[in-house]
């Protein structure tokens, strides 16, 4: 049951982006992959057209869902195509999601999660300001679906900040958590290695933590360090910069005994602000 995680640096050329994607994924189904997974916006950085990328996948005009769907059939491989924009499906004129698809080996969309957490941060960076909002809708609810490899949760890049949303993957069945990135630079070195650590060991999921590792246009740095985290917090393999493909084998009876030996998920207590008192009355 191999993984596969990809690395790229994706520039504004949707098509170039796609040759290159598909060399990479071309290298994890000969590595034996049966799920990969690609980087945020890894058919697009660096663009101010989004809703108009997006509205022409929705209406069938795009090249993107297409190719995805060709890659995944050529391939015999699962895909969870990063993110690309894509409006409600009913709503084809309506503001765009940062979607993640996970596409099975048929090129059929299996499951969809809308990005529930935007990034709108300042940062310390030649940037400087990042405003996800502006140009994405935000997303709602909790996705888990089953895959050759085991039941997977999907999250995107800020979704990493906010452990409730995988302590809610993992109740849901979760056994691995795909976390498709474009950390900055400075937010990457800070907190990337932590933060993807941290998910897998309170889970006890895997985690294919995605990434993009170079520069892009905007001007736009990405941190890299894609990576393959197992449930005790091992990191299997790792990337610095500039595209790659790792690989990584799933041990679902490593999984299980770490999670008999230590079941935190029945040892788990919530309080509820109604329920809290003073400490003076405790």
């Amino acid at each position: 049951m191999s993984l596969a995680v990809i690395q790229m640096v994706s520039q504004s050329d949707v098509l170039a982006n796609l040759a290159q994607a598909r060399r990479l994924l071309e290298q994890a189904a000969a590595g034996g992959a049966k799920l990969a997974v690609l980087p945020e916006n890894f058919a697009a950085m660096g663009r101010r057209d989004i809703a108009d990328i997006g509205r022409a996948e929705a209406l069938g005009e795009g090249p993107i869902l297409p190719w995805l769907k060709q890659t995944a059939r050529d391939l015999k491989l699962w895909i969870v195509a990063g993110t690309l924009p894509l409006p409600p499906v009913d709503q084809p004129t309506a503001k765009v999601h940062a979607c993640s698809l996970l596409v099975n080996d048929q090129g059929e969309t299996v499951a969809r999660y809308d990005k529930l957490h935007l990034f709108d941060v300042d940062v310390a960076d030649n940037r400087g300001r990042y405003r996800e909002s502006d140009d994405y809708a935000y997303g709602s609810g909790v996705v888990v679906a089953d895959t050759p490899v085991g039941r997977v949760g999907l999250t995107v890049c800020y979704d990493l900040r906010f452990p409730e949303l995988y302590s809610e993957l993992r109740a849901a069945g979760a056994e691995l958590i795909t976390a498709p990135s474009a950390f900055t630079a400075v937010t990457g070195a800070a907190h990337w290695d932590v933060l993807i650590r941290a998910r897998a060991i309170e889970t006890q999921c895997y985690v294919l933590a995605a990434a993009q590792g170079g520069t892009h246009p905007g001007p736009r740095e990405t941190f890299g360090h894609a990576a393959i985290i197992d449930p005790w917090g091992r990191v299997l393999a790792q990337q610095d910069q500039g595209e790659a493909v790792l690989l990584a084998e799933r041990d679902s009876s490593e999984q299980a005994s770490i999670r008999a030996r230590m079941p935190v998920s029945s040892h788990r207590r919530f309080f509820s602000q109604g329920a809290r008192r003073p400490a003076s009355e405790r």
